[in-house]
């Protein structure tokens, strides 16, 4: 790069990445760092879609914050819930203005589908690929901006905080090059790959969490993990195809292994109870009776309707065996959310200055101890945009230095690349002692040795690459989880 100073660098390219983006002057310099390819990001596989109160006369913003309220337990920070809940419209708006398509019924209204949590329709969604619309148009509407760079198949190896901002170690291509910033937004996703098996894509290893963490942000919260109650019961791949929360929002039933309705057994809400209360009901049905075969079935509905609102899952289905729209689908719950992760306040600030976060690996505090459905594609939006506008408001009001410091970072020739199989000790650790309902005596047990795995890779040398980097974060991660567990 010829010249490796920028306004603004962006750690993800998912919702929150590119809104940042969109949000921030035409006359800011901005570098967009992509782990990998453009579109690979949790933000790009959520499904059901997005939760706001826009032109519904039924609806208000008071029963959306109390729906929050409730799937959070109460422990939700209600300022960040009312501001999620009020700004919702504006935001969907926009982005409907940049071209995302949410489907829409016969008399031309926007279609809103229910799930689990909400009491009423209020979820804005394109079929059931939701997410990935949203991605595409607002990474078309970026790379349409004369100001801002993408590097993608980039690896963030490092962050250090400077006199005048941040210097960034990227490595792409297997060289390394030294970006400078005066802002830094990480939105970076998610953690899910600290588990065996996840919802989430290759990327969400925790490497923002970890680089705020070394720079001494705030982290809180990293134990409130939520797991998917229906996630497509394939135990031979870590990433498990998710089976959308609208699927029983659309009226399907959860099914034991005798093909048993169990929910009115745990909750007055059946199916439509909130995420964690349905996967503690599904690990107690599974101790009852022991057995982890449990189903999703919609087959009582018109298999045309199943179809036209579901095609993502109805052809992913199909590629595994299995017809929705006459079988039983095999589901079981796993990793798929983090409610904790770089505390910020009202505006994406992290405790760091000039630093923010926001999307998942961001704790803003909307989503209290369990994240209602279809309010993390919002969160993305809404707080990414506070980010932009506060950097914009420090630009206007405070002396920017003009320069640019530039840390050093070593990347010392010949050194060993990590010993093999760390990733997947923490994974099963993660897996056996933090699951749905945590073990605490594999919790203790559990903490010792990712506490010793991480001491190796912080203190020891090796080769600094995609392993190394992700493995550090991993570690890192299952750490602050299980300290806060035990």
């Amino acid at each position: 790069m010829a010249n490796n100073n920028y306004d603004v660098i962006i750690a993800g390219c998912g919702a929150a990445g590119l809104y940042a983006a969109i949000n921030l002057p035409k006359n800011f310099r901005i570098l967009i760092i992509s782990k990998r390819e453009l579109t690979l990001c949790n933000s790009a596989l959520a499904q059901g879609g997005v939760a706001g109160v826009y032109n519904s006369p039924e609806d208000n913003i008071q029963f959306h914050q109390n729906d929050t309220l409730i799937a959070g337990g109460f422990k939700n920070n209600t300022d960040a819930v009312h501001t999620l809940v009020s700004e919702a419209a504006q935001d969907i708006a926009h982005i409907i203005e940049l071209g995302v398509d949410f489907d829409k019924t016969a008399d031309g209204n926007y279609h809103r589908t229910l799930e689990g949590g909400h009491s009423r329709h209020r979820i804005f969604h394109h079929k059931d690929a939701t997410g990935f619309e949203i991605v595409t148009k607002l990474l078309k509407t970026v790379q349409a901006l004369p100001n801002v760079e993408i590097t993608e198949n980039s690896l963030l190896c490092g962050v250090v905080k400077t006199s005048t901002g941040f210097s960034a170690d990227i490595l792409k291509d297997g060289k390394y090059f030294t970006a400078n910033c005066h802002f830094m937004i990480m939105a970076t996703g998610g953690i899910g790959r600290v588990y065996e098996f996840t919802t989430n894509s290759a990327i969400a290893t925790g490497d923002g969490i970890t680089f705020a963490y070394e720079m001494g942000a705030n982290i809180k919260n990293l134990s409130l993990v939520q797991f998917h109650p229906t996630a497509f019961n394939n135990r031979h791949t870590r990433e498990c195809f998710l089976i959308s929360e609208a699927v029983r929002g659309e009226g399907a039933y959860l099914l034991n292994c005798n093909g048993e309705r169990f929910m009115q057994n745990y909750d007055d809400r059946l199916e439509l109870a909130p995420r964690d209360v349905v996967s503690h009901a599904i690990i107690l049905e599974s101790r009852k009776l022991c057995s982890t075969d449990f189903y999703l079935d919609i087959s009582r509905k018109d298999s045309g309707f199943i179809k036209n609102r579901f095609p993502m899952i109805y052809s992913n289905l199909l590629e595994q065996g299995f017809d929705m729209t006459t079988d039983r689908i095999p589901i079981f719950p796993c990793q798929h959310y983090l409610m904790g992760g770089i505390n910020v306040d009202g505006n994406a600030q992290t405790s760091i200055d000039k630093l923010y976060a926001a999307g998942e690996c961001s704790h803003t505090g909307v989503h209290g101890n369990n994240r209602l459905a279809s309010n993390s594609l919002l969160e993305a939006l809404v707080f990414s945009r506070h980010a932009a506008q506060d950097i914009v408001r420090r630009t206007e009001q405070e002396d920017i230095p003009k320069t640019y410091q530039q840390a050093d970072f070593a990347h010392t020739e010949g050194l060993e690349p990590i010993p093999h199989g760390f990733r997947t000790e923490i994974r099963h650790i993660m897996q056996q002692s933090y699951f749905v309902i945590p073990d605490k005596k594999a919790a203790v047990e559990g903490f010792e040795r990712v506490k010793e795995i991480r001491d190796i890779l912080t203190n020891e040398k090796f080769m600094v690459n995609s392993d190394y980097v992700e493995a550090k974060s991993l570690a890192t991660v299952a750490y602050i989880i299980l300290k806060e567990v035990i």
